[in-house]
């Protein structure tokens, strides 16, 4: 994606005097800071399609309604128009862009969130904690370690547009994720997301290094926030159906 591409124009990652006086790090927190606030709004979309009776449009007497279905594949549509435009936006469009994934992304949710509620509520939070735990050592050793991860990069992606067509299939087949198959998938699911956590913290330092242009960062700013924000949310949504496989 485009993050990704701007990386492969260098193998080490270099800083500047500007960086080292902290543009890097203002850069890194305008990131987070966009991330988390894109989480905040799932979380809030999520409370609020629970909390009236918004949830029950995305069921039907014999499972979810077509609106799930749109707002699913609406969303992944979204994101890699998104991804692949993301230096054409304004930073400001790419913001809005982010917020709207956040939202459908958070009534997308709410059916693995509902059935959490009904059987052990306490799973969330702890779905929460292990996945903000996970996502901080993960992005801390990409932007800390010296071993060039973008071999990652291949194998990641591909390992992604399995767990897509797993996804997919399982529309057809439930049962294909039930049992112990469904384990292993949620299991391989966080390992990916965990893994392209720190591949991406990585790789936007790096890109940071090679952009010169103020506005250029601001665009990379949102994209990697995108990027960090898919990655979050799918290690909490793996995690949450593995503490209630049962």
């Amino acid at each position: 994606m485009a993050v990704k591409n701007i990386a492969l124009k260098t193998k080490a990652p270099e800083t500047d005097k500007r960086e080292k006086s902290g543009g890097l790090e203002l850069y890194l927190k305008r990131i987070f800071a966009l991330m988390f606030a894109a989480v905040g709004v799932t979380a809030l979309a999520a409370f609020l399609t629970m909390a009236t009776p918004l949830w029950t449009l995305l069921f039907t007497e014999t499972g979810l309604s077509a609106l799930y279905y749109i707002l699913l594949f609406g969303g992944l549509a979204l994101s890699i128009w998104a991804q692949v435009r993301a230096f054409s936006f304004k930073p400001s469009v790419g913001i809005l862009l982010l917020m709207l994934y956040a939202v459908m992304m958070g009534v997308v949710l709410t059916p693995l969130l509902l059935v959490a509620v009904t059987g052990n509520p306490y799973t969330i939070l702890s779905a929460f904690i292990i996945s903000a735990v996970m996502f901080a050592c993960m992005a801390l050793f990409g932007y800390k370690t010296v071993k060039d991860l973008s071999f990652l990069g291949i194998f990641l992606f591909i390992g992604m547009i399995g767990l897509i067509l797993v996804g997919l299939a399982s529309f057809i087949w439930p049962a294909l994720v039930g049992g112990t198959f469904g384990t292993i998938v949620c299991l391989v699911g966080v390992l990916i997301f965990a893994l392209f956590t720190a591949y991406d913290m990585q790789t936007l330092k790096r890109a940071y290094a090679v952009l010169g242009d103020g506005n250029q960062k601001n665009q990379l700013a949102v994209l990697g926030a995108l990027h960090l924000y898919i990655s979050f949310v799918a290690m909490f949504q793996y995690i949450l159906s593995l503490l209630n496989r049962n």
